[in-house]
């Protein structure tokens, strides 16, 4: 059993940034590719960005790159999101999820993620 804990949400004007902490619990971190999520109101819950369990390899989702960057620190067990040039419409209760890696490519949807956090709210206003 794996518990992944978020943090770092917050309120930020359009144009600002904010960095989202994610600490797993597993002795083993460094054999989990590591995701983040978001769910907007009244939407389903979509793909952000992920990385695979060495930080070799990243994926981004298009509405976010170039502004996201996804990173990790495996001696501190924690998945760090970057979050620049932060836009109305990055506003969501963003999760972070990990699945135990047997491929070092990172996947990008729900189904492949088999812990989950419990969230934390991001509110970007215009």
């Amino acid at each position: 059993q794996v518990h992944v804990v978020e943090s770092g949400g917050g309120w930020v004007q359009a144009g600002g940034s904010l960095r989202l902490s994610c600490a797993a619990s597993a002795r083993t971190f460094g054999t989990y590719n590591m995701a983040w999520f978001r769910q907007a109101p009244g939407k389903e819950r979509e793909f952000v960005a992920a990385i695979n369990w060495n930080g070799g390899r990243t994926d981004y989702a298009d509405s976010v790159k170039g502004r996201f960057t996804i990173s990790r620190g495996n001696t501190a067990n924690t998945v760090y999101l970057q979050m620049n040039s932060l836009k109305p419409e990055d506003t969501a209760v963003y999760y972070c999820a990990a699945e135990q890696a047997i491929q070092s490519t990172v996947r990008s949807t729900t189904t492949a993620y088999t812990y989950w956090g419990q969230g934390t709210q991001v509110t970007v206003s215009s």
